[in-house]
Formats: C-alpha cells, structure tokens, sequence
C-alpha cells in the first residue's frame, strides 16, 4: 500500500466518523443500519431498507442527504404511479410569438440520493423504469438518453407486515440493490432517547459534513483500498456454496430454490472495504464477510417449497452457510 493511499483512507476514516456522530444527533439507535446505508453508498450502490412502519427509515435518508450534502428527493410510491411521474415527461409550450416546442421537465429521479418510498406499491412498469435509472444511471424518456446527476443512490423502503395491493420486486431489480437492510425496533433505552429527543421544542440541528466531491473521492479510494486473498477466497466460497447447485454443504443448499449470482460477490467485495472504512480499518477482515453475508445474500436467495414448509427460515441459513464457509476465523 503507497504512502498516500494510506493517508487517504486514513483521513477519510477519521470524516466518515465525524458524519456517523452528525447522523446520530437525529437517528437514534439504529447505528448498524446506519452503517449499512453508508457503507451502500460509499461502494456506489443502492440499499433496500425493510421494516415495519415509524422505525425512521424516512428520517435516515433525508439525513443522510443532508450530512453527506447530497441533492435528496422522495417519491411515495402508489399503484397508480407512472413512469413519467418519476423520470419526468416532454410537454408542449407556446412560445410568446406563437411557436411550439417541446420542454422536457425532470422528474424526482434526477436527484443524487432518491428514497423511494414502499417501492413495492408501484406497478411493474414504474418498477423497471426506476430499474434502468438505477443499473444504467439514465433514462430514456421520449427516445432521448438523459444522464442522472453523479453520485446517484436509491435507497428504497418496504414494509414487510402489509403485502395487499403491493407488487413483489422482481428478482433482477432485488439483486440491484448492494444490501438488504432490516431495520429492528430500538431496544428500551433508544427508545426512551427518541422520545425525549423528539417531543420536546427542540429539534437536532445538522450540518453537512462532507460534499459531492469529497464523496466521489472516497468512493473512488475505496475502489483501490486492499483486500487480502484470504478475504477474496472466502468471498468466493461463501458466494459459491449459497448456490443449489454448487456441490458443496448439500444438506443446506437443498433447501435453496434459486442461489446469489456473481453481483453479490461483487457486493460483498465492496462493501467489505466499506466497513473496514468506516471502522477506521486499513483492510477488511473475515469478520466484515461474516458480517455483510445477511445484507448481501438475503435478497439473492429463496428457499424451495420443502424448505418453507419444514419452516427453515432463510437468515437460520445464511448462518449457518457462514459458519460452516468462515469458521471461527470470521468472529476473531
């Protein structure tokens, strides 16, 4: 590792600290989601969050747009959403001396960070258009490509309780998003801190601690940051026995319908540098795959009809894949 590289991760440890300290003051207890949403958008991804209603998943990113001085806008999504009410839509103007042109007016996804809120509530062709924004960072609108602001990040929300009028994701937009993060009920004493944070006359205030370029910077770095070839390996096995068809721990993935493509190695691969930096670590570790395997392969795996039906629950799985792949060399 050069000299300075090592500052830079160095000095970008000690910003991305002051940025979780900053987050903290509104979001309150709910640090490991926090890190998972950054650690999605410091790889450059896209982040799922998952949980029931009031758990702040709305408050984290507007937040997080502001800390991290980012152009932030917020769809709710509907079934009768369209298309053009997210990419935007060419309309018909009348000029002062008579003549018509075309004008294209932007939608809410030419932004740098979009929460797109309940995703699943949209139709299936509002949802392969947000698809294409989020692979392709553009969108076509009336035959014309047009390029989304850079960074882009999605971070998408779903309520996991109510599932009426709402349309599944499809598997190739699941596998889009960088993690899957589920978003718990605070513990006694978070909660008591919410509540005394947020019902009195004062609110928290913030201030953005980083800006677009510092950003890009980071991401940038993070992209030449090591990894040893211990990491990489379990990266690949842990990725490769997840398949039903990998030949490897057959007594776990029999239960596996359909396994994790290459895009979840490519995942963990990222988003393991992403914790080491947010840990102030020079280097990830086997604890950052044993860590990330949840976020990254939950939305990449089902379980057969047997499996569900013997009530094998798939996060029991991802478990026991990561003990049997990592050992105890991923909780040293």
């Amino acid at each position: 590792m050069s000299d300075s590289l090592l500052i830079e991760i160095e000095q970008a440890g000690a910003r991305l600290s002051q940025v979780r300290e900053m987050v903290a003051r509104r979001v309150i207890g709910q640090a490991d989601v926090v890190d998972l949403a950054l650690a999605a958008i410091l790889s450059g991804g896209h982040g799922l969050l998952v949980g029931a209603p009031g758990l702040a998943k709305t408050l984290l990113v507007e937040t997080l747009g502001t800390v991290l001085g980012l152009d932030a806008n917020r769809v709710q999504f509907t079934p009768d959403l369209m298309p053009s009410d997210i990419l935007g839509a060419e309309v018909l103007e009348t000029a002062p001396d008579g003549g018509r042109a075309f004008r294209f007016i932007k939608g809410p996804v030419f932004c740098q960070l979009l929460m797109a809120d309940e995703i699943n509530r949209a139709g299936p062709r509002t949802q392969s258009a947000l698809l294409q924004a989020m692979q392709e960072h553009h969108v076509s609108v009336a035959g014309m490509r047009r390029d989304l602001p850079a960074p882009f990040h999605v971070l998408a929300t779903q309520n996991p309780i109510e599932q009426e009028g709402t349309y599944p994701l499809p598997e190739a937009q699941l596998d889009r998003f960088l993690f899957q993060i589920d978003v718990s009920y605070p513990d006694r004493d978070d909660e008591r801190a919410i509540l005394l944070a947020t019902t009195g006359a004062e609110s928290a205030v913030l201030e953005p601690v980083l800006n677009t370029p510092d950003l890009m910077a980071m991401q940038s770095m993070l992209r030449r940051m090591p990894v040893g070839e211990a990491v990489v390996e379990s990266i690949l096995d842990l990725v490769r026995a997840a398949r039903p068809d990998s030949g490897a721990a057959s007594d776990l993935t029999d239960a596996v319908a359909w396994g994790p493509g290459p895009r979840a190695a490519q995942a963990l691969m990222l988003g393991v540098r992403a914790r080491a930096l947010l840990d102030n670590r020079l280097a990830p570790d086997l604890s950052d795959v044993a860590a990330l395997a949840g976020p990254v392969l939950t939305h990449r795996m089902a379980l057969n009809y047997a499996a569900r039906a013997e009530g094998v629950q798939l996060p029991d799985l991802i478990a026991r894949l990561v003990e049997r792949e990592l050992g105890t060399a991923a909780a040293a």
